[in-house]
């Protein structure tokens, strides 16, 4: 029996591993694509979604096919519910995609990584709003010191702070409506991904007659078609790490990604911190540590 049990434990332990490292690389990933972004400085945001959405489309494909997932595939793309919802959803990321890309290529580097901090307290606030989850103390005063930090923002550096805050509620509503639909991440990515497919190819038949179609130069002709990459192999990444990891831990690395994306705008950028940054962002941080904190100190569920 011990010797079961410490087999069982180890089992555990090498889960909760590789839970770590594939949340972790998700996360890292996500932290590093403004530079992916930068090195497409010249190709229009616009043009960027749509390779970003097309090439998604045939990778993510090919995976479903490889996993043997296509009869979920083609249920989702079949039930007038689920496909409503999931076109709003993939509205939302869209959206947020454009805004993230142009802000990247217009050195605002600094802001959209604002945007990426606000999102778990912002998440709580949708849940308490809308969901009617329940707010305990510590929870109710992390988000009222993150408040605090947003309104420094707002009269300091309220040129940018759009773009947190757009980055921000889209990525948040985005969460909100796949938080209830019942489909799985890679599923759900593809069938957002074709609904969008139409409006990329219209987008780019659009740019052709025009001639301003735009492929890049040099590597760039690599890196296009590498966004579908850039986008799935994270989010396979962070559907391993979610299968093994508490959503405390979860939450504690969601904060890897916006802190290697403001390292970046800091030093390799050359973008500043204006005054109201550096107080507001102190006050951000404190609050998702204060948020953390409480939520480990909470009682864990066993699953059934």
């Amino acid at each position: 029996m011990a010797e079961q049990d410490r087999t069982a434990n180890a089992h555990i332990d090498g889960e909760a591993r590789i839970g770590l490292i594939s949340g972790l690389a998700a996360y890292a990933i996500w932290g590093i694509m403004p530079v992916y972004f930068h090195a497409l400085d010249g190709v229009p945001p616009g043009q960027i979604v749509v390779h970003r959405i097309l090439w998604s489309v045939i990778l993510l494909l090919g995976i479903l096919v490889l996993r043997g997932r296509m009869a979920a595939f083609r249920a989702a793309m079949t039930d007038k519910k689920l496909l409503g919802a999931l076109t709003v959803s993939a509205l939302l990321i869209a959206f947020n995609w454009l805004l993230y890309i142009w802000a990247v290529l217009h050195q605002q580097v600094v802001a959209a990584s604002l945007g990426y901090f606000l999102i778990p307290l912002l998440n709580v606030l949708l849940g308490r709003s809308i969901l009617g989850e329940r707010l305990n103390a510590t929870q109710w005063l992390s988000v009222a010191i993150a408040a605090l930090g947003v309104a420094v923002l707002s009269i300091g550096a309220f040129s940018a702070m759009w773009i947190s805050l757009a980055l921000a509620l889209s990525f948040g509503l985005y969460g909100l409506v796949r938080k209830q639909v019942v489909v799985g991440p890679m599923v759900g990515l593809t069938v957002e991904t074709m609904v969008l497919m139409p409006f990329g190819i219209a987008a780019m038949l659009y740019w052709s007659a025009r001639g301003e179609v735009m492929l890049g130069v040099g590597i760039q002709h690599i890196l296009l078609p590498l966004a579908g990459v850039i986008t799935a192999i994270p989010l396979l990444l962070f559907a391993m790490a979610a299968r093994r990891l508490t959503l405390s831990t979860l939450g504690l690395l969601q904060y890897v990604g916006p802190s290697i994306q403001l390292l970046l705008g800091l030093f390799l950028y050359g973008e500043h911190l204006t005054l109201a940054h550096k107080i507001a962002f102190p006050l951000i941080w404190g609050a998702l540590l204060l948020y953390s904190w409480g939520a480990m100190r909470q009682p864990k569920i066993s699953p059934a």
